[in-house]
């Protein structure tokens, strides 16, 4: 059984609808979803804030990379364009972590690396991640540490930055009760 955290961000067109739709085409492998988030943009690239969520995603046929495959799917069916590093983009999905059955997957692979290199550093990340998976673990280079304590080491400003909406996705499907951990 392979588990998935996925980042789903987008800050062009109808964000709200963009979001919608990714997590409708996960369908019926997705447990859970958080809120939607407003953040203001990484990178130094002059755009729009994006709305961003977590889901989670199950499944016992599907492999890390498939999970990958399966959101740059969505991606380009959502016209996604890579021209600017850290650009405007009508619709980002990262693979953040993975487990196998009770195995934390690791990938150095640079097309999936597991568990995402910056999800420590973004509230963007975090803050979602904790609502839908308030045990959850993130172990980044050799240190585990609960997803709450990586948020609280952020600079406040950085956590400052990341908005909680009023907004409702209206997706929500039957989630499971063990979301991630």
């Amino acid at each position: 059984m392979t588990r998935a955290v996925l980042s789903i961000g987008s800050n062009m067109g109808d964000r709200s609808a963009r979001l919608r739709d990714a997590v409708a085409g996960f369908g019926a492998d997705v447990v859970a979803v958080s809120s939607v988030y407003t953040t203001a943009p990484w990178g130094g690239v002059d755009q729009d804030d994006f709305l961003n969520i977590v889901a989670i995603v199950d499944n016992p046929t599907v492999s890390c990379r498939d999970w990958l495959l399966r959101g740059q799917e969505l991606e380009r069916a959502a016209d996604r364009v890579r021209e600017v590093r850290w650009g405007a983009r009508t619709l980002d999905i990262d693979v953040v972590w993975c487990a196998d059955g009770d195995r934390v997957v690791r990938s150095a692979d640079p097309e999936l690396i597991l568990p995402h290199p910056h999800a420590h550093e973004r509230a963007f990340v975090l803050l979602p991640w904790l609502e839908v998976a308030p045990d959850a673990v993130l172990t980044v280079d050799a240190m585990s540490r609960p997803i709450s304590d990586w948020l609280a080491a952020l600079d406040p400003a950085e956590r400052a930055g990341v908005r909680r909406t009023e907004s409702a996705l209206g997706v929500a499907p039957e989630f499971g009760s063990d979301p991630a951990s």
